[in-house]
């Protein structure tokens, strides 16, 4: 395997000083643009102050005022202790705001130094991938955007899942990279990243899995929709398969429409400049194999549009009654001189229907065997 080239950035904007007077300018510039993270962030900061004065303050001079009357000290402690409490809490809050404050301002700093662009919130954010349509209160957050060679974004999102009263929320890291050309839908599932089962929040149907040359099977497991198989092998040549084992062995990998999705359970948008220096590598060994995917077409798109217009042009009221189809037996044996020459049709960038999407499996089968395990454990306790 080879071993991807050392990525040089500008990573000091993540670590140096910074001016509370520039991250107060750079705050109410983000106002200014409607970023939500900032004014949401700071209401909340602001509501959770004023209800721990609201409580705390009448509270103390209640205990205070008992223990004046009483002759005792001891009455007050109580209270006075619940508002060290409050205090403490409203403080952790004050302490949390600063901080990602000065996050999202190093972050900005460091999308500048380095030809990037930074956006601080986005709801509900418009991509296709497979973590961008589960739950609710969807949003993507500290996004720092590339533009050139092609489109890259690097972001962190979370997405909260309600059941009964119960809610959780999941957050992810995820790099996006815009493709030349749609693709067929392929998931990649990193083996270096699961536990008990896959990690990744859909499941698959198992005849949808591919299995590849070389080493490829031990890192990952391969999904690309039934009957595109040789298509996943020309898109998966020797040498893509390397650098896929080389720099995103621990990154979940979904191909869906004209986009290629990264995906971590840590933060991709972070302060950390090795993540940082992790992603760059990978994406930089991978932008340079990305160039040979825009060749590939979906030769069924010519079938599925020769369907099309035979449809069409047997329902079209203005169709001479008893003119065979141009494509039957019956059309002779000269061909339209409009009809291009047999060979020459090329389909068009796209994929056709059945290969849009993968075939979703539910995770019953899981649930099933995690309560088998546990009723034979529960079984072999009582025996014993």
């Amino acid at each position: 395997m080879t071993t991807p080239a050392p990525v040089s950035f500008d990573a000091r904007p993540l670590t140096e000083p910074v001016d509370p007077k520039d991250v107060s300018a750079f705050v109410r510039e983000m106002r200014a643009r409607g970023a939500g993270a900032s004014v949401a962030s700071t209401v909340i900061v602001v509501i959770v102050v004023a209800i721990m004065a609201a409580v705390a303050l009448p509270m103390v001079a209640v205990g205070i005022s008992a223990g004046i009357r009483s002759g005792s000290a001891i009455i007050g402690l109580p209270f006075l202790f619940f508002f060290v409490v409050l205090v403490a809490i409203a403080a952790f809050a004050f302490i949390a705001h600063r901080r990602s404050r000065v996050a999202r301002f190093r972050l900005s700093r460091f999308a500048t130094a380095n030809g990037m662009t930074y956006q601080d919130q986005v709801n509900d954010p418009p991509l296709p991938g497979m973590i961008f349509h589960l739950g609710r209160s969807r949003k993507a957050t500290q996004l720092v955007r590339g533009h050139t060679p092609r489109f890259v974004e690097f972001g962190n999102y979370q997405y909260t899942v309600k059941s009964g009263k119960n809610s959780t929320t999941y957050k992810w890291g995820y790099v996006a990279v815009k493709l030349d050309v749609p693709l067929p839908n392929i998931v990649l599932d990193a083996l270096g990243n699961n536990g008990f089962g896959s990690n990744l929040p859909a499941s698959f149907a198992r005849d949808q899995r591919l299995s590849l040359e070389g080493d490829f099977d031990k890192y990952f497991t391969l999904y690309c929709p039934e009957g595109y198989e040789q298509d996943a092998l020309y898109l998966f040549t020797p040498d893509i398969m390397a650098r896929f084992i080389d720099s995103a062995a621990q990154l979940d990998v979904e191909i869906v429409d004209d986009w290629l999705f990264l995906y971590t359970k840590r933060e991709a948008s972070t302060l950390d400049p090795a993540t940082w220096a992790w992603l760059f590598g990978a994406v930089g060994a991978l932008m340079t194999k990305l160039d040979q995917w825009a060749r590939w077409r979906d030769d069924r798109l010519i079938e599925e549009q020769k369907r099309t217009y035979s449809s069409v042009s047997a329902s079209a009221p203005g169709a001479p009654a008893g003119v065979p189809d141009a494509g039957s037996a019956g059309a002779g044996t000269h061909a339209l001189p409009f009809a291009p020459p047999a060979g020459m049709l090329t389909p068009p960038p796209g994929v056709a229907r059945q290969g849009r999407r993968l075939k979703r499996s539910g995770r019953w089968v899981m649930i099933l065997i995690v309560v088998l395990v546990g009723v034979g454990w529960m079984f072999l306790r009582v025996l014993a």
